[in-house]
């Protein structure tokens, strides 16, 4: 398997100039590439601890702020300990909603172990089954453009797993404090009433 997609790159393309998207991060290196995409931003929540809780924190905040577009950014790991979170996400099916998941086929973040996506585990038709309508594969980086578009404004929701390097990136500071992550992006979203 041919891992061609830059991680950083990416996440950026969707995120670096969109102040308005709400970005939840799964673990490790996704709360890394969200940082790195626009700083420690107010619209940033990171979790920590929470391993496969990103898509549904993503689908609560869709659902509580329709008018903003919300992506999840998490691994491959991070995506198999919470699949069943996809069908969840189609009971409700908010139009602003990408999953977008980050696969290396490895836990990089505790010794570089092998996913079942590295087994050939296929997120993509698991997300289809689910009931994605858009459910696709990222793998040619001339491609990224008509993603990055595609998640930023198709109506969703969307899921895209983009098979990406499994170098890791340097980690960047990020805020690690859940209760300031909250408070700020509340003020955000709703003001200081």
């Amino acid at each position: 398997m041919t891992h061609q997609i830059d991680r950083r790159a990416l996440v950026k393309a969707i995120l670096g100039d969109r102040k308005d998207i709400i970005g939840i991060s799964g673990l490790g290196g996704a709360g890394y590439d969200l940082t790195a995409s626009r700083g420690d931003h107010d619209l940033n929540f990171c979790l920590h601890g929470s391993m496969g809780g990103a898509p549904l924190v993503a689908m609560g905040l869709a659902m509580a702020q329709p008018d903003r577009r919300v992506v999840a950014v998490l691994g491959d790991g991070d995506m198999l300990m919470g699949i069943g979170s996809l069908a969840t996400i189609m009971t409700e099916r908010p139009k602003n909603l990408a999953v977008l998941v980050l696969d290396n086929g490895y836990y990089l973040e505790t010794g570089g172990q092998k996913t079942a996506a590295s087994h050939g585990t296929d997120l993509t038709a698991m997300a289809a089954a689910a009931g994605f309508e858009t459910a696709k594969t990222l793998t040619d980086p001339n491609d990224m453009a008509d993603f990055v578009k595609m998640i930023q404004e198709a109506p969703g929701p969307i899921f895209v797993c983009a098979k990406i390097s499994i170098d890791k990136p340097e980690t960047v500071p990020k805020t690690r404090d859940g209760n300031n992550m909250k408070l700020r992006m509340r003020k955000a979203l709703l003001g200081t009433e």
